[in-house]
């Protein structure tokens, strides 16, 4: 029940009428409920947030005044009324309003009520109440952190971290050797729903992380509105944004994936669509003075290149730009300090970066030789990079996997790739110059995008990938012992199962799958309990498996997984990706489009889903995160995926709370090949 109240009283005989909110921002349990708890919005002393109402008022009418209070005291700020005849969702009335406060903020710690009260042309008012929380700092019991560094392996559960384990070597029941994320000091298990599903999608699985509250999927950095516009929605400041505030810290961002895309936008770029791409990279560059950006790398080059040119995908429909006269969104540009952007599709964004003094690297080649001393821009692919296992069997050049006769990445064009680790190692050098430190996110992106696919051991090698760049990240902590560092996951991806062994070798593999069907590629092969044994991979002086294609492989199941044919081997290539700018080009339009399309030559055991469509989905199941370094101890026992950010920012701006812990400032051991 939406809680309203009339206030002005209504003529003796005349039918009663009243104004309404339909809609009150930040959101809570009070305005949608009545219940007082759970507070659904948290911030930090000082952190900032948008108040927004939608209010529909009686037939004829119109709203004509607006205030907001908290705790009963009057808010201080311009109060933006924009009609829904300038633009709202369907089903809304051209004379419903959005009335809106931008960048508020309260430094009180504890539990706050405010309210929005509106007037109508006759007089009426409403009144609707909600509520939230600022958390307050806690005395320290050690020293601040200087750097922040997390490490997200996108859909990575418990399972995908298991199996990455398990291709390093089991021996007897222990393992030869721990991933780098195994080594870490304190591990807890985080809840993933976002504001609006119990499965969240990457956008608010990272935005929790770094702004304290709920999203809807497919959002960033902001609540959900009643107005079309993708980049007008209420806000919330990002850690990135609020320590560089206040303290001066810088950002970087790295990922394996589209730089638009939902993880690394979700740590500096506030929109309702995630998928907005030239909007989102052209934020990352106008507000690079408010997040603090100096490293965003990762694919993404066609947001880059002006409308024209070959592979460019700017358009303006997906941009943004804040009109001067409306002050629905002039009061972004004021009361947040931001650019008002502008529909510029034929702007060169690299070259406006390196205008700004960035350096542009388009290769790993250009990576090494990139100075450290200066911010930095890498743009490796038109969109996403290509998959671990495929820059590698690139490097080793032995195999030719690609349709052209030579490697998958030949045909994209993109034979010159840095790996996770060598991209985190790059951005570390050039932040840890910062003055006042720095937060910066990497991102293992197609550990989530592979499992989707179902291409078992194209996300089994992002995830050793990943880890690659975890031991980066922890080799500098145990040098500087300033920094804290974690690792987790935004959600789970496919419900991966690891279901057992095979019980042949590749060989007999290959022979049952010509012969076809369940009774030889499931009842012959499938080895479970003390059938499965320990699968043996060999892993080459690069890091990664020799092949994994070998004997009595480990198997791997889905429990949200679409229809699917199942031959347990490596799939020759990987599925075509359609963010390609010249997916519909040879040779990469001759690459499969589906799951089944990629299976259905292969030996006919059919493994029908549990979801509709063609891909693996996400699931609700909770994620580990490890922690490392200052503050390690605090991130331990059952967690909400929002509490994750008070926790990193109470280590950055007041100290570490938990008992000082040694193996933070130990340096690991170095793995054994």
């Amino acid at each position: 029940m939406k809680h309203t109240l009339l206030l002005a009283a209504i003529a003796a005989g005349s039918a009663v009428a009243a104004p309404t909110v339909t809609r009150l921002t930040p959101p809570s349990e009070l305005f949608s409920s009545g219940r007082a708890d759970p507070v659904i919005a948290r911030f930090l002393p000082g952190q900032r947030f948008d108040l927004q109402a939608t209010i529909k008022p009686d037939a004829g009418q119109k709203i004509t005044a607006a205030r907001y209070f908290i705790d009963g005291k009057p808010v201080a700020a311009t109060v933006a009324l924009r009609e829904c005849a300038s633009g709202c969702t369907k089903g809304l009335a051209a004379e419903t309003t959005i009335a809106t406060v931008r960048a508020v903020s309260s430094e009180l710690a504890g539990k706050h009520e405010f309210s929005v009260e509106a007037t109508q042309a006759d007089g009426q008012k409403v009144v609707a109440k909600g509520n939230f929380e600022v958390v307050p700092f806690t005395a320290a019991l050690g020293p601040k952190v200087r750097n922040i560094i997390i490490l997200l392996g996108d859909g990575m559960g418990a399972s995908q971290r298991t199996a990455a384990r398990i291709v390093h070597g089991y021996a007897q029941g222990k393992a030869l050797q721990p991933l780098a994320m195994d080594t870490f000091t304190a591990t807890a298990m985080v809840k993933t729903s976002s504001l609006n599903s119990i499965v969240t999608d990457s956008s608010p699985g990272m935005t929790s992380y770094v702004s304290g509250n709920k999203n809807n999927n497919n959002e960033e950095g902001v609540f959900p509105d009643d107005t079309v516009d993708a980049f007008d929605n209420p806000r919330v400041e990002y850690l990135s944004e609020y320590l560089h505030r206040t303290q001066g810290k810088q950002l970087g961002v790295v990922t394996t994936a589209d730089v638009f895309d939902a993880t690394p936008a979700g740590n500096a770029v506030h929109t309702s669509n995630r998928g907005a791409g030239t909007g989102i990279v052209d934020q990352f560059f106008d507000d690079r003075g408010h997040t603090g950006l100096t490293v965003l790398m990762g694919g993404g080059r066609k947001w880059f290149l002006p409308a024209g040119t070959p592979g460019s995908a700017r358009t303006d429909s997906s941009d943004y730009a804040f009109s001067a006269t409306d002050p629905h969104t002039a009061e972004i540009v004021k009361r947040w300090g931001v650019s008002a952007g502008g529909l510029d599709k034929g702007r060169d964004l690299i070259g406006a970066f390196q205008s700004a003094g960035f350096q542009y690297a388009a290769t790993k080649t250009d990576l090494d030789k990139a100075d450290a001393a200066k911010p930095l821009l890498g743009l490796f692919a038109f969109s996403n990079m290509n998959v671990a296992l495929d820059k590698i069997n690139g490097r080793r050049g032995a195999d030719k996997n690609g349709l052209q006769g030579g490697s998958v990445v030949d045909d994209f064009g993109l034979p010159d790739q840095p790996m996770l680790d060598e991209m985190a190692a790059k951005a570390i050098a050039v932040l840890k110059k910062s003055p006042k430190g720095f937060v910066l996110l990497v991102e293992g992106a197609s550990i989530d995008k592979q499992a989707h696919n179902m291409d078992t051991e194209r996300w089994m090698l992002d995830t050793l990938e990943f880890d690659r760049a975890v031991r980066v990240a922890q080799d500098f902590a145990a040098e500087q012992g300033d920094t804290l560092v974690i690792v987790t996951a935004d959600h789970e991806c496919s419900g991966a199962a690891l279901i057992g062994g095979s019980m042949v070798t590749d060989k007999a593999l290959v022979d049952l799958a010509a012969k076809k069907g369940v009774p030889h590629l499931r009842n012959q092969v499938v080895g479970v309990y003390e059938k499965a044994g320990f699968p043996h991979y060999k892993i080459a002086a690069d890091g990664y498996p020799e092949t994994t294609d070998i004997d009595f492989r480990l198997l791997v199941g889905y429990g949200a997984n679409a229809d699917r044919y199942e031959d347990w081997r490596t799939k020759k290539t990987p599925q075509r990706d359609v963010q390609q700018p010249f997916a519909s080009e040879a040779p990469l339009k001759w690459y499969p489009a589906n799951a089944q399309e990629r299976d259905d030559a292969l030996g006919d055991y059919l493994v029908t889903g549990q979801v509709p469509g063609e891909s693996a989905v996400h699931t609700a199941t909770d994620v580990p995160l490890s922690a490392y370094g200052p503050g390690a101890l605090a991130f331990t026992g059952v967690i909400d995926n929002t509490d994750v950010f008070f926790k990193l920012a109470q280590a950055a701006v007041k100290g570490v709370v938990a008992p000082a812990d040694t193996s933070g400032s130990k340096k690991p051991p170095k793995p054994k090949r």
